[in-house]
């Protein structure tokens, strides 16, 4: 099969635990849009939090695209406009905040370039860490959700949001697509917007068939778009269930896991810089 796109999730992916790309692989990601390979980076994080992964990768140069908020918007790189935008209404967060007080979590969103939210708590402060995004402590969580947010997070120990994810899934099937991007982060978007059904529609716009693309992910949020690739794949380091759904299982994202499927799937690499 000849490969015309290849979808990565980030955090646990493409990036390594220090939240960096690997030399190996940042080489064999510049050869394959040299080839006119299109990168699509996939993650749950907010588009602000892309960019410096994407201005490394040169997908402006290459005409590539960023599907950010776990599918909530898709951008043209290169052009900087949205090909898709989703919300969620202030009355849905509003909703969502009560469901939180109910399950007891923390809950927080993003208005602007701030997570805002009205607890300080360690979950929260990781979100900070790995989207470089300030948080807002707020009196009153819906009172400063001023416009609709792309998604809301409840967040909390693993253990228990486990239990709240399964309960909410099943309650709100109906008005919300609800999953989560890590044990302890539990993402609400539009009913019916994830990475697949973004990436269903990128596609299209750009002409490549379902067969022509490679989706890889380590996470819940990236199961849709493993099943969806014509090759999906999981990272060594993926919990076994995502491994089960994936065609195929590729090393670590500490070991270049990344990588070697670019290079064996893609190209033969070669030095590219920007």
């Amino acid at each position: 099969m000849s490969y015309k796109m290849i979808v990565l999730d980030l955090d646990d992916t493409l990036l390594r635990d220090d939240h960096t790309i690997s030399p190996r692989t940042k080489k064999a990601l510049l050869t394959a849009q040299e080839k006119g390979i299109k990168v699509v980076l996939a993650s749950g994080r907010p588009t602000y939090a892309m960019k410096a992964i994407a201005d490394e990768l040169c997908l402006a140069q290459y005409g590539s695209f960023i599907l950010s908020f776990n599918g909530g918007k898709i951008i043209d790189y290169q052009s900087g406009q949205d090909i898709f935008s989703s919300t969620l209404s202030l009355a849905e967060v509003e909703s969502l905040y009560q469901l939180s007080q109910r399950e007891d979590v923390y809950i927080h969103t993003y208005v602007g370039d701030e997570i805002i939210t009205e607890q300080s708590n360690p979950y929260t402060d990781i979100e900070s860490e790995i989207t470089g995004l300030p948080i807002k402590l707020v009196d009153h969580f819906t009172e400063n959700v001023t416009e609709a947010p792309v998604k809301v997070l409840m967040v909390d120990q693993p253990d228990h949001l486990k239990v709240v994810e399964a309960k909410l899934q099943a309650e709100l099937a109906e008005q919300f697509s609800v999953m989560r991007s890590k044990p302890y982060f539990l993402e609400f978007t539009e009913k019916g917007v994830t990475k697949g059904t973004s990436l269903n529609h990128l596609i299209q716009i750009c002409q490549i068939a379902r067969e022509e693309v490679i989706a890889i992910g380590d996470s819940y949020n990236d199961q849709e778009m493993i099943e969806f690739a014509g090759l999906g794949v999981a990272m060594g380091n993926a919990p076994d269930d995502i491994k089960q759904v994936a065609d195929l299982v590729t090393d670590s994202n500490m070991n270049d896991g990344v990588a070697k499927v670019v290079e064996d799937y893609l190209l033969n690499a070669t030095s590219v810089n920007c």
